[in-house]
């Protein structure tokens, strides 16, 4: 009986400790990896006219009220928010040298993404329905989008613009090879279109802008299509990102909720336009007229549900059609696997220490 005891302790109770140790290791790095990163970079179109930055929508409610850095702040993690210019080609090669982990993207940049082969993962919707505009300079005979044909259009090719503008056209049975589409970012279609350069452009609260200084009209909007072009908005990760932090994917979900939820209160709306105008530069005004409208609790639905990921199916297979990507694919298997199952692991070996003892005893 000592030489059982003198086993147990000199061996199997070592062995077993260190198992537990082990195992309560693994439950809590299940990859071998460091459970949170040093930091979270946040990729974003920025639409700013200004000094500022500035995504619209959940991104500057977050920024503005500090709710990622306050959700990791107690695991060290530190937030970077990344705003490019150029928007989403830029962020897609961003993605592909691994140099950032999320982005608030606009749909087709997004869409092209996964088409070319990056590998992202589809985390949430941030935006749905967002309206597109045509501009023509003033006193223009443009009043439709059958009156394009022939003429030079600017368009900003490689993202959301660009897939709105050809779903316009083709709700009108037109094509892009019916206009002469000029690839622009927003800020030189603006000056384009203002300096008589271009015969119209495509856009949004660019145009707006214009038209409150009367450099432009506006004859036709994506809701005189019946929504045909309207944008859609979406948080996407990288691959390698999304299954490493699973744990920290699903807390800046439920995190984002917040955001989500502040914007779709009514009693915001207001605060709202003011907090955009205060760091895009585009006046109060001309954001009031672009959103006076809209259903903040519908666009802002942060939802992956069946409507959202059937319209961007249907974008899919439209951008494919068009040859705009390189192959069609299959947007619910896009879709992240759920941050709880991938957190999920093998429960730790519990070493019962009282029977041990006991069997010491004997």
């Amino acid at each position: 009986m000592k030489r059982l005891s003198r086993f147990l302790l000199e061996k199997i109770l070592p062995a077993a400790l260190g198992l537990g140790v082990y195992a309560t290791a693994q439950a809590s790095d299940v990859t071998g990896q460091r459970r949170w990163p040093e930091e979270i970079r946040i990729a974003v179109p920025d639409l700013s006219a200004g000094s500022e930055h500035s995504g619209g929508g959940v991104v500057d409610v977050l920024r503005s009220q500090r709710i990622f850095e306050e959700a990791f702040a107690a695991e060290g993690v530190k937030v970077r928010w990344l705003f490019f210019k150029g928007a989403g080609p830029v962020i897609n090669e961003a993605f592909a040298n691994g140099q950032v982990d999320l982005a608030y993207l606009g749909d087709f940049a997004a869409i092209i993404g996964k088409a070319s082969g990056l590998d992202t993962r589809l985390l949430s919707a941030t935006a749905r329905n967002i309206q597109h505009y045509l501009g023509v300079p003033s006193g223009s005979p443009i009043g439709s989008l059958q009156d394009l044909r022939g003429k030079r259009v600017a368009v900003f090719k490689g993202t959301a613009n660009q897939l709105s503008f050809a779903q316009a056209l083709a709700s009108q049975g037109l094509g892009e090879r019916d206009v002469k589409s000029v690839s622009l970012d927003f800020n030189a279609a603006t000056a384009a279109l203002a300096a008589r350069q271009i015969d119209a452009a495509w856009g949004s609260t660019n145009l707006l802008a214009l038209q409150l200084r009367g450099l432009a009209e506006l004859p036709v909007s994506t809701r005189d299509l019946g929504g045909a072009g309207d944008l859609q908005g979406v948080l996407v990760g990288r691959g390698e990102f999304v299954e490493r932090y699973p744990q920290l994917i699903q807390r800046l979900l439920s995190v984002q909720q917040k955001a989500s939820d502040w914007l779709r209160q009514a009693q915001h709306r207001q605060d709202y336009i003011d907090l955009v105008a205060g760091l895009s530069g585009y006046p109060r005004a001309l954001l009031e007229r672009d959103l006076q409208a809209q259903d903040f609790s519908v666009i802002f639905d942060p939802r992956l549900d069946a409507g959202f990921l059937d319209r961007l199916q249907n974008s899919v297979d439209f951008a494919a059609q068009q040859r705009l990507i390189r192959k069609d694919f299959d947007v619910r298997e896009w879709l992240a696997d759920s941050p709880v199952q991938a957190a999920s692991s093998a429960p730790p070996l519990v070493v019962d220490l009282g029977l041990l003892a006991g069997a010491f005893a004997h």
